[in-house]
């Protein structure tokens, strides 16, 4: 509770922002899959940066202004350095507002959206100064040129990355700006710490393991009940056992008082 009040008081704090319209969109489920992990598997990889925008489907331009039929609507855009609750309140990324270009764009190739994402969409994002722009087709090409492709700007213009293919068919390409490895891979997007060589989870493979973490935790709970269910066994043993010691001392005492007894007064008849 107390982070939805948190997280509704820093809204409050954009509500005079005048949002930018929505973007016409096209619903397809080719695309749908592979801008989800995109998303979520940057946004926890980057979840300590508070200056991170991690977002997509909102308009950019330079300035809103006049018609928006100039400005590209990204499937996924990546700024560091910026306030994202100001730009996610504006229901897009003015450039001359927030003061900074694009780092990265991300298009994912579709049957409707494709053939622009290596055409027209590369020379609007150059125009716009978007440092690298990435394209992913999971069909190996079908839509767009190529299975992976990236660009980075050099003087005002793209020049692209190399890309490299390995034996087993996987493709990939280095994004200095995320750190991370694009990677085409059984027609799935996969994005790969290089330093270790793990693949970023999808959100089914968060999801597996957040279930596995939950079994463990299950698991080790069960374990210390147990645990102290021996303890107090044991502990319960100790206090029984103590009890019988206790119970025979007071036995062999009584039996010694008796003895003692019988033996005063066999000494008191002696007497006699």
């Amino acid at each position: 509770m107390a982070t939805r009040t948190g997280q509704s008081s820093i809204w409050d704090k954009y509500a005079h922002i005048e949002r930018l319209p929505d973007p016409d969109r096209v619903n397809d489920l080719e695309q749908i899959d592979w801008v989800v992990y995109f998303l979520s598997a940057i946004r926890a990889f980057f979840a300590e940066r508070e200056d991170a925008l991690i977002s997509g489907e909102g308009y950019l331009c330079w300035e809103a202004s006049g018609s928006t039929a100039g400005w590209l609507v990204p499937d996924c855009i990546v700024v560091f350095g910026v306030d994202p609750y100001a730009i996610r309140a504006r229901n897009g990324y003015v450039i001359n507002e927030v003061g900074k270009t694009p780092d990265f764009v991300l298009e994912v190739g579709s049957r409707s959206t494709g053939r622009i994402d290596d055409t027209t969409k590369r020379d609007g994002y150059a125009g716009y100064n978007v440092r690298e722009y990435w394209r992913f087709d999971h069909t190996g090409g079908d839509y767009h040129e190529a299975a992976i492709a990236g660009d980075l700007l050099v003087d005002g213009e793209y020049a692209p990355f190399e890309i490299i293919e390995e034996a087993d068919g996987m493709k990939w390409g280095h994004s200095p700006i995320l750190g991370l490895d694009l990677c085409w891979l059984d027609k799935t997007l996969r994005i790969r710490v290089p330093e270790t060589g793990e693949f970023l989870p999808t959100p089914e493979e968060w999801q597996i393991r957040t279930e596995e973490v939950e079994a463990e935790r299950d698991d080790e709970r069960a374990r210390r009940i147990l645990a102290l269910g021996e303890l107090d066994d044991e502990r319960a043993g100790r206090i029984t056992a103590e009890a019988e010691r206790d119970t025979e001392r007071d036995k062999r005492l009584a039996a010694e008082a008796e003895l003692e007894r019988l033996q005063e007064q066999l000494r008191l008849l002696q007497g006699n």
